[in-house]
């Protein structure tokens, strides 16, 4: 597993590894993709199928505090956000940008750090 240097939680979700198909959040393992909000953590089964859709993020969309920016870790390489599905989260208050999982587990990991409402949708990497 890649660490992730790691940054004050201050009660918040912090990634501090990733890869062979699992991560390290706060001390615990989890196995396949997963939605990371800045206090909870869950399964996210669609990102390892690549059915990435508003429904599928729906516990983006109904997360408390209103989650402003969604980090989308796409796996070891970058894929673009359908169009379609970026001018729905802009619709709805979200903005998300699209990078491979690494780049998104560090830029959640600053975010949180800053008090920002940020989440993360990431798939997991062999």
């Amino acid at each position: 597993m890649t660490e992730v240097a790691p940054v004050d939680p201050r009660g918040r979700s912090v990634i501090q590894s990733y890869g062979g198909g699992r991560f390290r959040i706060s001390g615990t393992e989890f196995a396949g993709s997963a939605i990371v909000l800045v206090d909870a953590v869950l399964a996210w089964p669609e990102g390892d199928r690549g059915d990435i859709s508003v429904a599928s993020l729906a516990p983006v969309l109904d997360a408390e505090p209103a989650v402003e920016i969604l980090l989308l870790g796409t796996g070891k390489t970058i894929r673009p956000l359908d169009p379609g599905l970026r001018a729905d989260l802009k619709d709805r208050g979200v903005v998300c940008d699209a990078m491979d999982t690494g780049a998104a587990c560090r830029t959640f990991n600053v975010l949180a750090g800053e008090d920002r409402r940020v989440a993360a949708a990431l798939i997991s990497t062999a």
